[in-house]
């Protein structure tokens, strides 16, 4: 149970139960990540931003490695919610749950190319609260293996968004009962 009352559909703003509205109908309930969100609607706003401008719409990276650093970084940050949310998004966008286990036993047990899981790796290290460690060199070896700079971008700007949701999921209980 959530450390904080989380506000129900009635009692959200009208813009957000219109984003509501359609979870609400196909799925017959709202996650506690997105009533908590409900309870500002600038900070809700700020965030449906970053989830539509590079988790759900089609980028530069396959939604494989997206999902793939939502779940590693969830894990990373013991937020079993994520985890266990990102489970099924990966598999709702074509993952296999063998793929999805692979995930969360770590990069070095997926069965992905080099150039990936140094990205995945990448991300880890940036998740970090000594990410200001990494350097230069530590780019251009990324981008040696083919990654552009907007590649790289898209990857740590995601990996910053799962340390942000995270941080709200774990410091409000959020998925505890």
């Amino acid at each position: 149970m959530a450390h904080i009352k989380l506000p129900e559909f009635e009692e959200m703003d009208p813009q957000i139960q219109e984003k509501a509205r359609p979870i609400l109908e196909k799925t017959g309930k709202l996650g506690e990540i997105f009533k908590l969100l409900a309870i500002r609607k600038d900070i809700y706003e700020a965030t449906d931003a970053m989830v539509q401008a590079y988790l759900l719409k089609e980028t530069e990276l396959p939604y494989s490695i997206k999902e793939s650093i939502a779940l590693l970084i969830s894990k990373e940050n013991s937020c079993k919610m994520c985890v266990d949310v990102h489970k099924g998004i990966a598999k709702m966008l074509g993952m296999q749950e063998e793929e999805i286990e692979e995930v969360l036993k770590g990069v070095d047990a997926m069965s992905v190319d080099e150039k990936t899981k140094a990205l995945l790796n990448f991300c880890i290290r940036a998740s970090k609260k000594d990410n200001y460690k990494i350097t230069k060199e530590d780019i251009e070896r990324l981008k040696d293996m083919g990654w552009s700079e907007s590649q790289i971008l898209e990857a740590v700007a995601i990996t910053g968004y799962f340390n942000y949701i995270n941080t709200l999921s774990n410091v409000f209980g959020l998925g505890e009962g």
